[in-house]
């Protein structure tokens, strides 16, 4: 793979940790304090730094940097994550997605909404509260060492064996670096014997941040072996060649230590001992010369770097620079290091380093997953369509030709016909998606919404596994953006609003998904006012909507927020009053082949309810007759199929007619008649009825002349290829070669409740 693909690969990554943290902070948010919650967390944000380091991400990994520093506080329960510091780190989230997009696309962030985050990260890191006026400043500051590191001055090392390639290994030590003091030889003294594998490389780690927080602990000296270092022309990249033996002192006992190495301990040889318990001689002496070398150089020092890159160097540049980045292994360093001697071959492995080290960290956490680009999963899902299409025609022509209904090749049609809904219900998984990438995005789009509000508002989701269509999914955003903003803005009331109702302050809004006869169900509900109707109606009047004498019913009241260019808001502003919204959600969710309804109670809040396909691709329908054309009924929408009787049949009002079913009645409707296939309405004795149950229309008899049969059907868009005919949602081709028009069920329902199917006739076409 080329950069940009590997360059691609980790903005994907990417994606999950984000959605990965944002989700960690939520349910800290409510509660959850759960040390994994929190380490993944941390996880998150530190994967992101790592592979952004790789590729010279600047902006992105020293934002992360901060944030990392601050969860780690969290992570060492050195900072209370409390409601307030939450509400911090949702916003530092959202600034980390900004920055991720700016690199991926090009683009660019509000630097000083960055650089507010930046302070009060480190405020919080500091133990100050988050709208202290004493915040730190902006740039992340490096973590010196317990004592101050003298000026490096080179020292001449004794000589050491060569190998065949003339390289010389430099052993180093960072002893007296942390010098200790009185107060500190008192305390416990622990010998820390520390050899990274090459996993821990490849997963993100780094030896030398993990030796930069050991420092943390404690007064510390470092001892570091190069003796399994090889010559150059037999340098693994990806190997670990390197020992440290430290000596930490410090009061917090052995689990401080082992802290440190908690992400790290399964990809090292790691021993911790008391020193009085170590064994006397126990390991072979390491023939060390001490070198000072200040840990602050990972924290940013530049002055730092360029000291190191001058420092006298053994005879191979090469395998120097080898040896810096293998000692210093901070990502963005190893680029910086390995410039002056080969940058593009170095850059590119250490940037698949990083690439690879995040696959393998999801692949282990989340099982074995391939990518493969959308369009050809769709190729093949139009391929298998077409296989479903050519079988049908097939087993047509046979049923045709033979009538003796047991023949061979019937048996065979009959496996062929299973196994082809086999692979088309397992090309259909492969695009099933859980909604929860689209909830997470809301979560977002309610704090600022309420932020720009001053309301206070908790976002709710429930049933985000729930899977749907990825075609689905995509175009659901829209949609639901509109929603939650129209609920935080015109919906939930201001606290002191909602404190003198005797509310609680904090209003709710609930985002909730799942699964019904085959369909999505997607409800989204606010606890706040409800729909003020005489305001709707009288906005409706004012706008010429409606006339002035319209007697509508609280359904079709509600309704009329649908309606395009109606709004409710007193004045334009950043969120609203423009009159662009709801009628693009209608307009969306009906594209999508779905229905919204609305129900809302003044004073206790309002719910709105989508009801969308689970694909966009095929359907399990009953195909009719109807006035000599042919339609499909989905199947999910029909309860049940009935042969009326003469005597169950009733008249009510001029032109309605009940069927009893049950000792209940159930209004009759002609499909031929609302689809004007014939100008009066037929006899119910001659035909058949469907009962079929509508989103917000109860339930139905649907009259047609005749059943043909249940069959699977492949989906084609109308509007796509023809232009959109009323009461019909998408068409087909059935087995024979010709077209079948799919019916919109809730579309002929309404239309026999009076709502006219051509949308621009009326104004009750909103319902």
């Amino acid at each position: 793979m080329d950069m940009n693909e590997i360059k691609e690969i980790f903005f994907q990554e990417c994606e999950e940790q984000l959605a990965e943290l944002e989700s960690g902070l939520l349910k800290m948010n409510d509660g959850d304090r759960d040390p994994e919650t929190v380490n993944a967390v941390f996880r998150a944000v530190h994967s992101i730094k790592g592979g952004a380091g790789a590729f010279g991400l600047d902006d992105l990994v020293s934002f992360a940097h901060v944030f990392e520093t601050t969860l780690d506080c969290v992570r060492s329960n050195k900072l209370e994550p409390t409601q307030d510091v939450l509400k911090v780190m949702l916003k530092a989230a959202d600034v980390l997605a900004d920055l991720t997009n700016a690199a991926r696309d090009g683009g660019s962030v509000d630097q000083a909404r960055s650089k507010g985050l930046v302070k009060e990260l480190e405020a919080l890191a500091h133990g100050e509260l988050p709208s202290a006026s004493t915040a730190a400043e902006a740039a992340p500051k490096p973590v010196k060492a317990a004592a101050p590191a003298p000026a490096p001055t080179p020292v001449k090392a004794a000589p050491a064996p060569t190998d065949d390639s003339g390289f010389q290994p430099i052993p180093f030590s960072f002893d007296d670096h942390f010098g200790g003091d009185e107060a500190s030889s008192s305390m416990p003294e622990y010998e820390v014997s520390f050899k990274p594998r090459s996993d821990l490389y490849a997963k993100g780690n780094d030896a030398t941040l993990l030796l930069r927080d050991l420092s943390r602990v404690g007064e510390m000296s470092i001892h570091c072996n190069m003796d399994a270092l090889p010559g150059l022309d037999q340098l693994d990249p990806e190997g670990a060649y390197f020992k440290w033996t430290i000596s930490v002192r410090t009061d917090k006992g052995e689990d401080a230590i082992r802290t440190v190495f908690e992400f790290a301990e399964w990809d090292c040889e790691l021993d911790i001992r008391l020193v009085e318990d170590a064994a006397v001689g126990g390991d072979e002496e390491l023939p060390m010369v001490p070198v000072p070398f200040d840990l602050s150089v990972l924290d940013g020092d530049e002055p730092a770097v360029e000291a190191a890159a001058e420092a006298p160097r053994p005879k191979s540049d090469a395998a120097a620079a080898v040896a810096a980045a293998e000692t210093a292994s901070n990502v963005t360093q190893l680029a910086s290091a390995a410039a002056r001697v080969e940058k593009k071959e170095a850059a590119a492995a250490a940037a698949a380093a990083a690439a690879n080290a995040a696959a393998q960290n999801n692949a282990a956490a989340a099982g074995q997953t391939i990518r493969v680009d959308l369009d050809r999963v769709d190729r093949l899902i139009n391929l298998v369509g077409e296989l479903v299409i050519n079988q049908a025609m097939l087993s047509q022509s046979v049923i045709e030709n033979d009538n003796n209904g047991a023949s061979s090749i019937n048996m065979g049609l009959e496996e062929l016909q299973q196994l082809t809904r086999e692979i088309q219900d397992s090309v259909m998984a492969i695009r099933a998606q859980p909604v929860k990438p689209v909830f997470q995005r809301m979560s977002r789009i309610v704090r600022e919404i309420a932020d720009m509000t001053g309301k206070s508002i908790r976002l709710i989701t429930e049933g985000e596994n729930t899977e749907v269509d990825k075609t689905v999914i995509d175009k659901l955003a829209e949609p639901l953006t509109h929603m939650i903003r129209n609920a935080v803005d015109h919906g939930v009331e201001t606290p002191e609003k909602r404190t003198a109702l005797g509310k609680n302050p904090e209003g709710t809004v609930r985002l909730t998904a799942k699964h019904r006869s085959g369909r999505i169900l997607i409800e989204l509900a606010d606890d706040g006012a409800g729909i003020n109707r005489e305001k709707v109606r009288q906005k409706a009047i004012d706008n010429d909507l409606i006339p002035a004498d319209a007697n509508l019913s609280d359904e079709e009241i509600d309704n009329l927020i649908f309606l395009p260019g109606f709004s409710t808001a007193d004045k334009i502003s950043d969120i609203s009053g423009r009159g662009v919204g709801m009628d693009v959600v209608k307009r969306s969710i009906q594209a999508l082949g779905g229905r919204i309804n609305i129900s809302s109670k003044p004073g206790h809040g309002s719910v709105f309810t989508m009801s969308l396909p689970l694909t966009l691709a095929v359907l399990d329908g009953m195909v009719v007759t109807v006035a000599g054309q042919t339609l499909v009924v989905p199947l999910t929408a029909i309860v049940e199929t009935l042969q009326p009787e003469a005597a169950a049949i009733h008249s009510f009002g001029a032109n309605h007619r009940l069927i009893s079913i049950r000792n209940s009645f159930c209004p009759l409707v002609d499909v031929g008649r609302i689809l004007n296939f014939r100008a009066t309405q037929a006899n119910p004795v001659d035909g058949v009825a469907l009962l079929v149950e509508s989103e917000g229309g109860g339930q139905r008899a649907l009259m047609v002349d005749a059943i043909q049969g249940q069959r699977q059907v492949v989906i084609k868009s109308l509007e796509a290829n023809y232009t959109h005919v009323p009461g019909i949602a998408a068409a087909t081709i059935l087995g024979d070669g010709r077209v079948a028009l799919i019916l919109d069920v809730d579309a002929v329902v309404g239309a026999s409740r009076g709502q006219s199917l051509k949308a621009e006739m009326s104004y009750a076409a909103a319902g």
